[in-house]
């Protein structure tokens, strides 16, 4: 009866309240449970096993299209999004998944998931939203209130292996409130999650600062619970999870923000204003194959990137036998194999600095690249995590100031017709660097971004082609970007 409810509800105010009465507060809730209408266990197996599974094999081409088992857990205590997308390496699965109205305890999911991998399964857990966690995604004490300890850190380190990086509702590398340094920290910052669900932004809510913090607990514990590579994804709740592309971006969450009108002035439920919300980012793998099990383990070994949308290819290597300036993208990469280590990787002991070589090439069908940059992180006699951004290599004849800043790319956008130029930038940059900073006693952390030159913003497109005004309150052009995972450098 209820969802015979649902379904004669003719108006879309009163579909949305009647989801969010049942669904998204009970969710939200400190003990949720399932709704009313819940029909009981089978649905729940029969929609796992014989809807997503069956798809999951059906699907699978080696070679061509890799299809991979999994589940998102969407726990939200307190509206905290907690959420983690549990990925299968194989199709040994459980008959039923561990849901958050099991437990909303994400302690609790990694007992759960340690339990599978002793019945033979092999998955991990990829944390998604930090930026609307409210400060729960990385805190330091687990859910008992007790400090971290070594097995904490190892558990979730060993469960966990990326993290995203950007989605729908923002990009969580940084924020330019709590990184003012970092002149690009201004990307996709979402400030209107912060007004729903007491959702207040947080330093500790970010990425560059969880995984620099991780450097902390390594050298504390000896262990890890953040080192974290990097992935991304869209969240889009319309079934288009590639819907990247800001020029024909549409919506993400059917009638929330299905129509120019509410994507320029209406908000996505209880979380975000729409025009604050962008298409979502893509991730990339570099893979040994295009199969289920090789896509999971380079997940698992953290040799991924995520982007912006765009479609972005970068390689990222560090190693102390890494010499000269890369010069061929491919003898780069058969380097960085054989005398070091891909993104995602450890460099352990060295007493010299490591040589960092990085690549990128453009969107075949996009911008071209202004800039590679690598951010370096660590943390200081307190434990505070610090950062430092280095252009290492950047298009056209630019020099750096005396005070160190690159000048600008340029801007070709034409903001009266939402069209842009590839007269500036380049469409491949190749360079090295080395630390002159290099303390062979300290944990460090060094990841890259790379930044194409400016394009507009689908809110930008949107008006243009219905004969608006141009919004004053959100950018009406930006840089898409690619962030590597990480390479650590430790001292032992």
């Amino acid at each position: 009866p209820m969802l015979e409810e649902l379904r004669n509800l003719k108006s879309v105010d009163e579909q949305r309240a009647w989801f969010l009465k049942y669904v998204v507060e009970n969710n939200r809730g400190e003990n949720p449970g399932h709704p009313p209408f819940y029909a009981g266990p089978e649905t729940t197996r029969s929609a796992w096993k014989d809807v997503h599974i069956k798809a999951v094999i059906d699907n699978y081409l080696p070679g061509k299209f890799t299809t991979l088992a999994g589940y998102e857990w969407t726990a939200a205590p307190k509206a905290g999004n907690m959420h983690r997308n549990v990925i299968f390496r194989d199709l040994n699965v459980p008959d039923m998944p561990f849901s958050a109205l099991d437990s909303n305890d994400e302690e609790k999911l990694w007992a759960w998931m340690a339990e599978q991998e002793k019945k033979g399964s092999r998955l991990l857990a990829i944390p998604h939203n930090s930026n609307g966690s409210k400060g729960y995604m990385f805190e330091p004490v687990d859910n008992a209130g007790k400090p971290i300890t070594a097995e904490y850190a190892k558990l979730r380190s060993h469960f966990e292996r990326l993290i995203e990086m950007m989605q729908i509702k923002g990009n969580s590398e940084v924020h330019r409130k709590f990184w003012p340094a970092d002149e690009f920290a201004d990307f996709e910052n979402a400030d209107s999650v912060a007004s729903f669900s007491g959702r207040t932004f947080k330093k500790e809510n970010f990425v560059r600062w969880a995984v620099t913090k991780g450097l902390d607990y390594q050298a504390k514990l000896g262990a890890n619970p953040y080192q974290l590579g990097f992935i991304g994804g869209t969240d889009n709740h319309n079934g288009a999870p590639a819907d990247v592309v800001e020029d024909n971006y549409i919506g993400s969450h059917g009638p929330a923000d299905g129509t120019l009108k509410d994507r320029r002035e209406g908000e996505i439920d209880g979380w975000i204003k729409a025009k604050e919300s962008n298409p979502g980012s893509i991730s990339g793998v570099w893979a040994t194959k295009n199969t289920r099990a090789a896509i999971w383990d380079a997940m698992a070994a953290r040799e991924s990137f995520v982007t912006s949308g765009t479609r972005i290819k970068v390689r990222f290597f560090a190693g102390t036998e890494l010499s000269g300036q890369p010069t061929d993208p491919r003898a780069m990469v058969e380097q960085g194999y054989k005398s070091g280590v891909p993104m995602g990787g450890t460099v352990s002991g060295s007493t010299k600095p490591p040589t960092f070589t990085v690549w990128a090439s453009k969107d075949p069908d996009g911008a071209n690249l202004d800039r590679i940059q690598i951010i370096k992180g660590w943390v200081d006699a307190k434990g505070e995590p610090q950062d430092k951004v280095i252009d290492v290599v950047w298009s056209g004849e630019r020099k750096p100031a005396k005070n160190g800043k690159l000048p600008s790319v340029g801007n070709t956008v034409d903001l009266q017709k939402a069209t842009y130029t590839n007269a500036i930038g380049s469409t491949e940059l190749m360079g090295s660097w080395t630390d002159p900073a290099f303390d062979p006693k300290q944990h460090a952390l060094y990841y890259v971004r790379v930044l194409e030159i400016p394009t507009p913003r689908f809110t930008t497109y949107d008006a243009v082609r219905n004969k608006l005004p141009l919004l004053k309150d959100v950018p009406a052009t930006l840089q898409e970007r690619a962030w590597t995972s990480p390479i650590w450098v430790s001292p032992q």
